[in-house]
């Protein structure tokens, strides 16, 4: 089994909670696949200190020593190509990564975005869903494409919006779900279970609909 194990790399922004369920559940082999290198963009991430607790290499390239996000996103790629890679997880990575950079790991390129995509692409979308009165909120688990937040949809847990929620209310109940399915959809991409083809998301060779595998 050890063999046949995928080699991740994830890139985080800020804590890394998704990071450290990813990094368990890898550790107890509920996921078939080991954490080679975590790359961050801000030095100050808690997540580098996590992966140094994790004896996980690490190391930060941070964007603001940059020109561009070309510039960048090749300096990250070149980080990444030197850990050889199977998968790459996005983990609260707060940087729009260029059309090349998706380009070069299409397939290959997972993220999680807290809201039931397609609805609330980008930022704030905890305070959003509590504006529009929603009484359901998310997230969602999706192949990276170079439309933010527009990959396929692989994997959505739903949450109950109450009446009187703040945004860290909402975003807590979130996270729970969070750390539940993306160690699972990063288990199935190791596997071989999930496909990204034509823009479209696949399980097991059946195409899945817009909302991914779980739908009511």
């Amino acid at each position: 089994m050890a063999n046949s194990q995928k080699r991740i790399v994830i890139l985080v922004s800020g804590n890394g909670s998704n990071a450290r369920a990813i990094i368990d559940s890898c550790m107890t082999q509920a996921i078939n696949g080991s954490v080679v290198k975590l790359i961050s963009n801000v030095q100050s991430a808690h997540a580098l200190e996590m992966a140094a607790q994790a004896n996980i290499p690490s190391t930060c390239i941070d964007h603001k020593t940059f020109h561009d996000r070309d510039s960048f996103d090749i300096a990250l790629s070149q980080e990444i190509d030197s850990a050889k890679p199977d998968i790459i997880v996005l983990a609260g990575f707060m940087r729009i990564l260029s059309d090349a950079f998706v380009a070069k790991y299409l397939g290959r390129l997972l993220n999680i975005h807290p809201s039931l995509l397609p609805k609330y692409t980008g930022l704030r979308t905890h305070q959003r869903a509590i504006d529009n009165e929603d009484s359901e909120h998310g997230t969602s688990v999706h192949f990276v494409t170079p439309e933010l937040d527009g990959g396929p949809v692989v994997l959505q847990a739903k949450v109950p919006v109450f009446e009187n929620d703040t945004v860290d209310d909402l975003a807590s109940r979130v996270l729970v779900q969070e750390h539940k399915i993306y160690p699972l959809v990063v288990n199935w991409l190791c596997n071989g279970r999930i496909a990204l083809n034509n823009k479209k998301a696949f399980f097991d060779g059946q195409e899945l609909p817009e909302c991914g595998y779980a739908s009511d």
